[in-house]
């Protein structure tokens, strides 16, 4: 397993992994090197799935933008929250997702001490300056000790990550470009959220942010 290292003792975050919690790792920087290929998925992906926001079962309409690659997409509405085969909104299979993706998240995983991490459905989050996402579990997977693997691009975020309970007090996490959060086994049920996206600029993604959550769905 990584090992945690004093703030002290770092002059850099980038490369060294941090512990949330038991199986809950943040792994700075880990996706800095392939960074410009993800983006440049993301964009493959939203050209065939556009992002759109989704509805809840509730009818409140989402402030992140949304779509999905792999053989599962995340999708709600007022009949509830759920996985498709197909994007409702094009009728089409969810595009595939690409082998950059998928060995990410292989290898985050790996890093985070879970082998043989197979997702099938990556939700592709984009954050608009002042966008948030409120703490929830995701609870929609047959699988619920699998990990989950986050992976920020572009503006900085602030991650809520809190207990099993709703009311236990979310512990802040930054967030930079190229970090990737990993969370399974005791921590897989663990609530989670974002804080509302800071004004700012970043060199590739301007005044956004994207987000891929990989996860094993069915």
């Amino acid at each position: 397993m990584p090992a945690s290292l004093p703030l002290f003792e770092m002059p850099s975050l980038i490369g060294t992994c941090e512990k949330l919690a038991s199986g809950a790792w943040v792994l700075h920087g880990f996706a800095l090197d392939r960074a410009e290929t993800l983006l440049r998925e993301i964009a493959c992906i939203s050209a065939t799935s556009p992002f759109r926001h989704l509805v809840t079962p509730g009818g409140k309409i989402m402030s992140v933008a949304m779509t999905n690659c792999g053989p599962a997409g995340w999708f709600s509405d007022r009949r509830g929250y759920r996985y498709t085969a197909t994007d409702p909104k094009t009728g089409a299979p969810w595009p595939e997702m690409p082998e950059s993706f998928a060995r990410l998240a292989r290898e985050a995983a790996l890093a985070a001490g879970f082998e043989n991490y197979a997702p099938d459905a990556c939700l592709v989050n984009r954050y608009e300056v002042g966008t948030r996402l409120t703490l929830h579990q995701d609870q929609d997977e047959r699988d619920r000790c699998a990990p989950i693997v986050s992976v920020s691009l572009g503006l900085p975020a602030t991650f809520l990550f809190g207990g099993l309970l709703r009311k236990d007090p979310p512990r802040r996490v930054p967030l930079k470009h190229g970090d990737v959060v990993v969370w399974g086994g005791p921590s897989r049920m663990r609530y989670h959220g974002v804080l509302s996206i800071k004004d700012g600029g970043h060199p590739l993604t301007r005044a956004r942010r994207y987000n891929l959550t990989f996860r094993v769905a069915r």
